[in-house]
């Protein structure tokens, strides 16, 4: 087979900045390695300044950015980790492959920690579902991709989200999130710290697959795309599944010193970032490796991205001990090369040495000074007739993709493998899991890619506000964070601006929350060459909370005839942005507001109701507003609502923007002790309201000019078929 062709993707500017620091001209495999290395998917080189804004620190962080997983103390010598990947490029090109690989991708992650993955999360953007062809094969083959990896290694997909805009079209993302759980005393970290420890490559051999992974992920898709198809990797899950008991017993033995996943820029990335961590350096022997094909040139091993791969970092003399388990899983391994004193990166083939460079030179870019311009303000005011059939409204938008049930997407997932599962999918704003010492997990990945055009800082506090409530709405309390900012070409100065204004809000929620980012993602170049169609700005939020008594978990499902509706938070004039307002097609105005400290007072508030018991059913108000929210808990709870939208707490708003707009701050909540729960909430100073009551009809609403009705099983059938008669027909 014809070798790879090696070109190049660093500037100028990076390539005399290389010379000048070595004194000396490269070598085609040494400009290689720092080429993939300084890649904007590995260096964080245009984002490093601004991610800085980021709180990374709080009482329960162990480690945080910078590592494979986040980590955070859970208490009783434990630990839970949580990392998110992407695979955007690759899916495009190939959903199926590209979607399964990003799912391997974020198991080793959590893997490399010494910790067990215990449940998955995916979060999805895709182009028109109801009128693109493209856009509905790219959804159904990226959701197959991920249920088949998932479900072969054993691992449940417990929960995730799906847009659907036009600016996906030629830009699909793939987020996945995996979450694991492990003994704080046994933590192994991504680094090469002893001299004379021996590096072993475990896992599947070497191949060109996946070669220029990371530089093809770190530039704008083009008609010619398809022709870095050999820059995906190929998935192997029941390999996956050998890797991770394998690991697992071999950290056990206390002799593995450190463990990096081979993702991105494959061996490259691997040793030299283990090196800079570890401040030492490592030289490997290439003819030492198993290569999938045999006439491999160095360059080509070097970058490869082959999957199912992890190195090992194992304590000189101990090998024998550790090999042996990998011997017991039938896993392939070579011991490959050690660690040394001097810090610098040192390749040899059949003992000639062909490449030398320093470690903190090869594992740190240079930054990138981006310019920022600030778009044109996208602030319009529509008039529009109230619509005649507000019912008819209502079941429209339970009808969008946006919103209808995601059953046809969680029913391909086994979510109740591993029996840690505790609120599957559909039933509750966030999932919740078991954990080894008797407490629960909660956690919920949310993004808004329409709030964010239109104003990116207002976005970005409110998807970390919004992922806060659907963890709060089941009990949890918020302990962590993740993000992943995916924009266009950061060449571009208003793309920039995005991306800067809503790093901005992300960091200004977290503090108000005492909220720690513990790891994530930039990815940017989500743009296509030919059109010059930039994705919308999709930050993707994932928050992690911890409940500790089974009987604080809430689901979303009305549960009793008869208990009182109460509405927590006030609704104002918030449309912008709105699901409401694209079923009109508007796309301008301005997104909600959000009023930070309230946003906080008002998630303290809820939980305390959760844990003094008041609470039936919780969930948070947001996409489709009111009418939605409550329609939703109907549907989940098989039951009717009777609501008088003239007790909601409110601005003076028509009757289609009281029930369909998108205000922060809000939730719905079912409780049989309405005097009790009010109380409360007067205490704290938040706007609520006892609204109506559930019953055993239909939804209805009414005021003093409106009254409209749904039948339970008009909603149904509109919330739950909609999307899979789009993708299936």
């Amino acid at each position: 087979m014809k070798p790879v062709e090696m070109e190049l993707s660093l500037t100028k500017e990076e390539m005399e900045y290389a010379r000048k620091f070595l004194k000396r001209e490269p070598n085609p495999l040494e400009w290689a390695m720092i080429d993939a290395e300084w890649s904007e998917h590995c260096s964080y080189k245009s984002s490093k300044p601004v991610l800085k804004l980021l709180p990374t620190r709080g009482r329960r962080v162990l480690l945080g950015p910078g590592y494979d997983s986040g980590v955070i103390d859970i208490g009783d010598g434990y630990v839970a980790t949580a990392h998110i990947e992407s695979h955007n490029h690759p899916s495009a090109i190939d959903p199926y492959g590209g979607a399964a690989t990003g799912i391997g991708g974020v198991i080793r992650d959590i893997l490399c920690m010494g910790t067990r993955p215990i449940a998955l999360m995916d979060s999805l953007r895709f182009g028109s579902i109801e009128e693109s062809e493209h856009s509905r094969w790219l959804f159904k083959y990226v959701v197959r991709g991920i249920a088949d990896y998932g479900n072969c290694t054993g691992i449940p997909t417990v929960a995730g989200e799906v847009e659907f805009d036009e600016s996906f079209e030629k830009n699909c993302l793939v987020d996945v999130v995996c979450l694991g759980v492990g003994r704080k005393k046994g933590l192994v970290l991504a680094k090469a710290s002893d001299p004379g420890d021996l590096v072993i490559l475990v896992g599947g051999s070497t191949g060109r697959d996946g070669i220029h992974g990371v530089t093809f992920a770190s530039k704008v898709l083009t008609e010619r795309s398809e022709e870095d198809r050999s820059a995906v990797q190929i998935p192997d899950p029941f390999t996956k599944k050998l890797i991770i008991e394998a690991t697992l017993e071999a950290v056990s033995t206390g002799y593995v010193h450190g463990l990096k996943d081979l993702g991105g820029g494959g061996l490259t990335c691997g040793i030299s970032e283990m090196a800079d961590k570890g401040e030492r350096g490592i030289e490997i022997e290439l003819s030492r490796i198993h290569l999938r094909e045999e006439d491999m040139v160095p360059t080509e091993v070097m970058i490869s991205e082959s999957q199912e791969r992890m190195v090992f970092i194992v304590k000189d003399g101990k090998e024998r001990e550790v090999c042996k388990i990998f011997n017991k899983y039938e896993i392939p391994y070579a011991i490959i090369g050690t660690v040394v004193r001097d810090r610098n990166v040192i390749v040899t083939q059949n003992g000639k040495e062909i490449a030398n460079l320093p470690t903190r030179f090869l594992a740190n870019a240079p930054i990138i000074p981006r310019r920022e311009i600030k778009p044109r303000i996208r602030k319009a005011k529509h008039k529009f007739e109230l619509p005649k059939d507000i019912s008819a409204t209502l079941l429209r938008l339970l009808s969008s993709p946006n919103i209808a049930s995601k059953e046809w997407v969680f029913r391909q997932y086994d979510h109740e493998v591993g029996v840690r599962t505790v609120v599957k999918p559909g039933q509750g704003d966030a999932a919740v899991l078991k954990l080894p010492n008797g407490k629960f997990a909660a956690i919920k990945v949310d993004g808004n890619s329409k709030y964010c055009y239109l104003d990116p800082y207002r976005g970005g506090a409110s998807c970390v506000a919004e992922a806060c409530r659907n963890v709060v709405a089941v009990g949890g309390e918020p302990v962590a964070m993740l993000d992943h900012c995916q924009f266009g070409d950061p060449n571009n100065g208003e793309v920039f601006w995005a991306f800067s204004q809503t790093v901005r809000g992300i960091a200004d929620a977290c503090r108000s929350f005492s909220l720690p980012c513990i790891g994530g993602k930039v990815s940017f170049y989500n743009e296509d060459k030919e059109t010059g169609k930039a994705i919308k700005p999709s930050p993707v939020i994932v928050v992690l909370g911890l409940i500790d008594n089974i009987n604080h978990v809430t689901t979303a499902g009305l549960k009793n005839e008869g208990d009182a509706m109460v509405v927590v938070g006030s609704t104002g004039l918030d449309m912008g942005g709105s699901e409401y307002y694209r079923t009109l097609g508007i796309y301008d105005g301005s997104p909600p507001s959000i009023d930070l400290d309230l946003e906080k007072k008002t998630m303290k508030a809820v939980l305390e109701c959760i844990k003094r018991g008041y609470v039936s059913s919780c969930h948070d108000c947001s996409s489709g507003g009111l009418a939605v929210a409550i329609a939703e808990m109907c549907i989940i709870g098989d039951l009717g609502a009777r609501i008088s939208l003239d007790k909601v707490p409110s601005e003076r708003l028509r009757v289609d923007e009281l029930l369909f707009s998108e205000s922060n701050s809000r939730f719905i909540i079912s409780t049989d002790k309405p005097e009790r729960t009010l109380k409360i909430f007067k205490r704290y100073g938040i706007p609520s309201a006892k609204i109506g009551e559930v019953s055993a009809g239909p939804l209805e609403f009414s005021s003093k000019r409106t009254r409209l009705s749904c039948s339970l099983q008009d909603m149904k059938k509109t919330y739950g078929e909609a999307v899979r008669r789009l993708v299936e027909g």
